[in-house]
């Protein structure tokens, strides 16, 4: 099986969005990004629904990065469904969100995500933050060949 090396990213903040794909692409992190913009989309595309029912494994993502507040479905029942399901039960999810709530942080890692990173206001930071993501997660983290 071949490594999938596509990016999942679940946003619904257009700005947010294309500074995070601008942030990879800044950095060299070639991968291919899949947009989904809100929480509907993001399970439509993990599990192979609607527009991409067409979808196979190999369309799984290497990482989820996720937002919390989105419409339709949260984040948070993201998450809860992506670990309910045997065929993404061990993806790598990072909450990425301007959440600094205690509540969504313990929910987030009680559903397991893999890391909540706090978005920064500031641009710069904000550009570094998405570049170590990108660093780790794509680069240095090791994952199952099969999910």
């Amino acid at each position: 099986m071949i490594k999938n090396t596509k990016i999942l990213l679940v946003e619904d903040n257009p700005d947010d969005e294309a500074l995070t794909i601008r942030a990879l692409k800044h950095h060299n992190i070639a991968n291919d990004v899949v947009v989904a913009r809100d929480g509907v989309e993001a399970l439509d595309y993990l599990f192979c629904r609607g527009k991409y029912a067409g979808n196979t494994d190999n369309d799984l993502p290497q990482v989820v990065l996720l937002d919390l507040k989105l419409p339709k479905v949260d984040g948070l029942e993201v998450l809860k469904e992506m670990r309910a399901n045997e065929r993404t039960s061990a993806l790598p999810v990072v909450v990425l969100t301007s959440s600094n709530e205690e509540k969504d942080i313990v929910d987030s890692y009680n559903l397991g995500a893999n890391s909540y990173v706090r978005k920064p206001v500031d641009f710069v930071q904000f550009i570094s933050a998405v570049e170590q993501l990108g660093m780790y997660w794509l680069v240095l983290n090791q994952s199952p060949t099969q999910f």
